[in-house]
């Protein structure tokens, strides 16, 4: 606790601090809530960032500040009512960023928005507001006249992702190529058609926008009433194409089975959750979205399920060297899953192009 003061110390609170606590159960940083002991100070919350992962801070920041300024300003626009429930607000350290580096970590202070929750639950509800939510979050971005950053460089490019399987299969430093060309041959068969984003983005046809990147149900935050009042998680946000939070939404919330699931009758793409977002999404985003991006929208349901067996499979043939396994095949069964997946949104394709086209 006495560390967790110090660091407080650097950044501009109101209040005097009552306690910290741990928040939450997040997989990527450290999250303590900051209670406060005046009822009229707000509570905050204090994140160790994750610098192995998001190694350039400055940038995190800025991109953070940047989104979160924008929004504001749109929702003033619109006449919002309660503007400090429905966006992030950082507070400025010593020397004026929003971050504090103590010499090993870097550190953060939001404020802590009351009588708000998330959910964990993925049900047709849910991923409906989900769609509005991520859809209205893309739309405000629409015209942010700041440059973002990419803090996870090529995160959701497939021609890298493609490489990366490719210098597996080459170097063959588990010896496994030979038990899993059935998959390799499959994911080559498909390459060309997956790449179509990179392509039509160098062509001038598919523009790069200001994307969320980790579209779940748990990173919106709903008031007691039950409707959305803002996206959070905001350390991903970057450019990128508009399927990236469409598509990687529906890899996990529309999925029947378990990502991992060694029983691959349970997995199968659950076309009612796909309603449900994409009439959400479409509600909020139509007013921004090109003809190329909403026609494109089954492959985006395509390629994430596409991309994370692509990403499963080098690392299974890399022996296992970059996800945590919990089996000697884990990677494997994993690769196994979101092939079945994938094979599911494929021939549910013509009945996805129908539904979004009635949505227009």
């Amino acid at each position: 606790m006495q560390d967790l003061l110090s660091i407080l110390s650097h950044f501009r609170l109101e209040g005097t601090v009552q306690s910290v606590n741990p928040l939450g159960s997040g997989l990527i940083n450290d999250t303590y809530k900051v209670t406060t002991a005046e009822p009229s100070a707000p509570d905050y919350v204090l994140q160790r960032i994750n610098h192995a992962i998001f190694q350039d801070v400055d940038m995190l920041q800025a991109n953070i500040e940047a989104v979160t300024r924008h929004i504001r300003a749109k929702l003033e626009a619109r006449g919002e009512r309660d503007i400090d429930r429905k966006v992030l607000r950082f507070l400025p350290a010593e020397g004026g960023k929003t971050y504090w580096h103590d010499g090993q970590s870097y550190w953060r202070v939001m404020v802590f928005i009351p009588r708000a929750k998330t959910y964990e639950t993925v049900n047709p509800q849910y991923s409906y507001c989900a769609g509005k939510a991520f859809g209205d979050f893309q739309a405000m971005l629409a015209d942010i006249p700041d440059q973002l950053g990419e803090t996870i460089p090529d995160f959701h490019n497939m021609e890298f992702r493609l490489s990366q399987l490719r210098e597996a299969v080459a170097a063959d430093a588990a010896g496994r190529v030979k038990e899993v060309q059935y998959f390799i041959d499959e994911l080559e068969r498909r390459a060309d058609e997956m790449c179509k984003a990179e392509r039509l983005h160098r062509e001038g046809l598919l523009p790069k926008r200001v994307c969320h990147c980790d579209t779940k149900v748990n990173n919106m935050m709903f008031d007691e009433d039950g409707t959305v009042l803002c996206v959070i998680d905001l350390d991903t946000v970057m450019p990128s194409f508009i399927f990236s939070d469409y598509g990687d939404f529906l890899r996990t919330a529309a999925n029947t089975g378990k990502e991992d699931d060694p029983e691959l009758d349970r997995v199968s793409f659950n076309m009612d959750i796909f309603r449900a977002f994409t009439r959400g999404y479409m509600e909020s985003a139509k007013q921004f979205l090109l003809p190329v991006e909403v026609e494109n929208l089954p492959y985006a349901a395509a390629l994430f399920p596409y991309m994370q067996c692509v990403r499963f499979l080098a690392d299974y043939i890399n022996g296992d060297t970059y996800y945590k396994i919990q089996y000697p095949e884990h990677n494997l069964v994993r690769t196994r899953a979101q092939f079945k997946l994938l094979q599911s949104v494929e021939a549910k394709a013509g009945e996805m192009k129908e539904f979004i086209e009635g949505c227009m």
